[in-house]
């Protein structure tokens, strides 16, 4: 093996570095010393850290044998994905310190930087076994990271039901994986897939193989029906791991999804499966936003929310070009901002005062106008609401999928803005909540730690700016661009 080729690991690296040196000062540092400087270590070193991804250029040559790329458009979802565990780190920082929790926090940065390489695998992978070993290394530890409040029942509960639906979800995905391999000629390579495919090596049992993936990277997506273990794991769930999985966990998993159906499976899903996408789509967008209307709990109701804006993201694999991928990415920064700006208030609140109930917020705009503030502009954006990010995201998502000539497209677009206006109306539920309800303050003035609110800070401009400055959207369409002429992805 020539060992050379993991320095084009870069930012696989890099995580594993920062891994290495937080385990080693939980290892070896007293509980007291590391109480105090453990966590801002971590959080400087992951924030050098996802600067160094977003400037150092990708190499785009494939290695280890061709199962392992690092395009410019890899490099940028790695990038996005480390602003949004960059933001959970920030929204942690006081849950970390607590009692309870501090003496296991080393554990808690470290679980999240093993998910996170796994991740990095998963969207990089060109062939089937690197892609499931980096989906495992993914799924486990976000086990732990479920159950980390280990004496509270809700944790516990929650953990058990993710870890039993990822066991049989990974089941289902080595079937289908299994089932590509003996239609293939013993490859598991996605242009292997593709070139077999387009010679017209298709067969019923290839069209069960791809049921089966989609099953398999379904759950991950929370798309329906593969979605019922995602309200249950977001209550019991602790709020930063919540919020991690809502943002983190989705983006990584809607882009492999993309990749792997558009680049190894695109000729089974346009001869066979594309009006299962399409009803797949449908179904996600409208379930989730109808079951969020019904929610009392605000952690539960951000899951049916999430539910929601996983179908909208998937609307980029129904166009399945780079316009699609492009606006894909543009769709998860704008996400990544705008959800963990909502959760970024929602753990202030709970924990100062452990309130995590809708009605909870009535009249909290007396107490809380700042905070208030700020949750109405995470749900004007994730409604898609003009000026703020959202807006442009839905926009740019939906002129994506009309950029093709196919009817069945635009009436995807015309259900996906019905449901649009659904979401509206569920989402100002807790605007209402906030600035309209005539009782008085349950939830007394707040003033969060220095990370909460730089956090939260951070996701305002995020919502504000993201729309407004062209960069964003300029960075993400280069990627793209330039991943299409290297490798064709």
């Amino acid at each position: 093996m020539d060992y050379s080729q993991f320095g084009q690991m870069i930012p696989e690296l890099i995580v594993l570095g920062i891994f290495m040196v937080v385990l080693l000062c939980d290892v070896f540092s007293s509980a007291k010393s590391s109480r105090n400087f453990l966590t801002p270590l971590t959080t400087i070193l992951f924030g050098l850290g996802t600067v160094a991804i977003w400037l150092i250029p990708a190499s785009s040559e494939p290695i280890f044998g061709g199962m392992f790329i690092n395009t410019p458009a890899t490099n940028a979802i790695k990038a996005i994905l480390n602003i949004g565990v960059f933001l959970v780190f920030l929204q942690s920082a006081k849950w970390v310190e607590s009692d309870e929790v501090a003496i296991r926090k080393g554990e808690f940065y470290e679980l999240l930087l093993v998910t996170l390489f796994g991740m990095y695998l998963m969207v990089s992978a060109q062939h089937f076994l690197l892609f499931v070993i980096g989906l495992e290394a993914a799924s486990l530890p976000l086990a732990a990271l479920v159950a980390f409040n280990k004496k509270h029942y809700e944790s516990a509960e929650a953990a058990t039901k993710y870890i039993m639906t990822a066991v049989f979800s990974s089941g289902i995905l080595l079937m289908g994986i299994s089932f590509v391999y003996g239609c293939s000629n013993g490859s598991l390579y996605f242009n292997d897939l593709r070139e077999s495919f387009i010679s017209g090596n298709m067969s019923g049992l290839m069209l069960c193989a791809l049921a089966f993936v989609m099953a398999g990277i379904g759950f991950k997506l929370s798309l329906v029906p593969f979605h019922l273990w995602t309200a249950d794991v977001y209550q019991g769930a602790p709020t930063a791991v919540t919020s991690y999985l809502s943002v983190v966990s989705k983006g990584a998993a809607a882009f492999a999804f993309f990749v792997v159906f558009v680049q190894a499976f695109g000729q089974v899903w346009a001869d066979a499966w594309e009006w299962m996408l399409y009803a797949l789509i449908i179904a996600t967008i409208t379930v989730g936003n109808l079951f969020a209307i019904r929610q009392r709990n605000i952690k539960r109701f951000m899951a049916f929310s999430s539910i929601s804006q996983a179908g909208y993201i998937m609307l980029a694999a129904a166009v399945g070009n780079g316009l699609g991928l492009t606006s894909m990415l543009y769709y998860i920064i704008v996400y990544i901002v705008s959800n963990l700006g909502a959760f970024s208030v929602i753990a202030m609140i709970e924990n100062q005062t452990g309130k995590l109930e809708i009605e909870d917020y009535n009249g909290l705009h007396k107490s809380n106008p700042r905070l208030s503030f700020a949750m109405t502009l995470a749900m004007f954006s994730l409604a898609g609401i003009p000026p703020f990010a959202g807006f442009f995201s839905k926009i740019l998502m939906f002129t994506s999928v009309t950029s093709t000539d196919s009817m069945a497209l635009y009436m995807l677009v015309l259900i996906a803005l019905i449901n649009t206006i659904i979401s509206l109306y569920y989402y100002l539920l807790v605007v209402k909540a906030m600035w309209i309800s005539p009782d008085e303050p349950k939830i007394e003035n707040i003033r969060g730690h220095f990370a909460d609110r730089l956090a939260l800070g951070l996701c305002v401009l995020g919502i504000v700016f993201c729309g407004l400055v062209p960069y964003v959207y300029d960075y993400c369409y280069q990627a793209v661009n330039c991943a299409i002429h290297c490798v064709g992805l």
